[in-house]
Order: structure tokens, then C-alpha cells, then sequence
């Protein structure tokens, strides 16, 4: 992995220079991406999620079709902020001399990306046809991703405070 951490370092390194003879303040370097990433979290995380549970729990088929449609809007957006914020997060790092690779919060932000990537797919699917299980599935696998990215702020919260 080490290996790998620093060649990604090394490709990062002349777009990090080059944002690092910006004149932006180290605190915006610093703290950035855990406050862009945490409205994209909490705001619109919060928002996919209940959206996503409405339209299947409610018995009016009006609300129903308002959130699906809602869901549908901003499931994909979110999943390419949180796309990018990753790269962000990466940058970040670079652009402060930090090692990459390393922590938990790392960790944690690549297995949500790849878990959205699985219940994006399920979803792009059409849920094999309507299948009950693929619904049931993209809907308890998306509520797991929300409550691993509620983790996922905290342990960069950590991150932040240590570096």
C-alpha cells in the first residue's frame, strides 16, 4: 500500500502545487473539505435517505412519486460530490504534506464510494425487473451508507484535529 500511496502522491503533487501558489489561506486548506463534504453529508445524505424511505413507506401515492422522483435527482448528484470531495480529501492531504492512504477516515471514505457505486447499480438495473429483494436491498444497503458516512465525519473530524 505504501507503494501505491506514493505514486498517488507523486501524480497529485504538481496539481497540489499549483493550488498551493494560490493565495489560500491554510485554514481553507485545512478545513475545506470537512466542511463542503459535511453539508453534502448531513444535507443532502439526510435528504436522499428520507426521500428514499417515503416513497416507499407512505400510502399516498402522490407523496410517493414526489419523493421517488426527488430521490432520483439527488442520489446521483450526491454520489458525485462525494466523488470528487474524495479527490478533494486526497488533494487536501497532498497540499499539506500529509500522507495518503493511512487513516481510518480513508478507509471508510472508499468503502462508501464503492458501496454507492453497488446500490447505484442495483438501482440503474431497474431492480432486475421490479425484485422486491433488489429494492429491499438498495433500501437497507443506502440507510447502512448514510449511518457509515455519519462515521465516516467523525473519524475525519479526528483526522482534522490531529493534523
Amino acid at each position: 500500500m505504501n507503494e501505491f500511496a506514493n505514486k498517488l502522491t507523486e501524480s497529485i503533487q504538481p496539481i497540489a502545487d499549483q493550488f498551493k501558489s494560490l493565495p489560500i489561506p491554510a485554514s481553507v486548506t485545512h478545513w475545506g473539505h470537512p466542511l463542503f463534504m459535511a453539508i453534502v453529508i448531513f444535507a443532502m445524505g439526510s435528504f436522499v435517505a428520507i426521500s428514499g424511505w417515503r416513497s416507499r413507506t407512505t400510502t399516498d401515492n402522490e407523496v410517493a412519486i414526489k419523493n421517488k422522483a426527488d430521490h432520483r435527482k439527488v442520489a446521483p448528484l450526491m454520489t458525485v460530490f462525494l466523488a470528487t470531495g474524495y479527490t478533494g480529501g486526497l488533494l487536501s492531504l497532498v497540499m499539506q504534506g500529509k500522507p495518503l492512504l493511512e487513516s481510518p477516515h480513508f478507509l471508510t471514505g472508499s468503502v462508501v464510494l464503492t458501496l454507492l457505486a453497488i446500490n447505484g447499480t442495483i438501482s440503474l438495473t431497474g431492480f432486475g425487473g421490479n425484485q422486491p429483494l433488489l429494492r429491499n436491498a438498495h433500501a437497507y444497503l443506502g440507510s447502512a451508507i448514510v449511518v457509515l458516512l455519519i462515521a465516516h465525519a467523525l473519524l475525519g473530524l479526528k483526522l482534522g484535529l490531529s493534523i
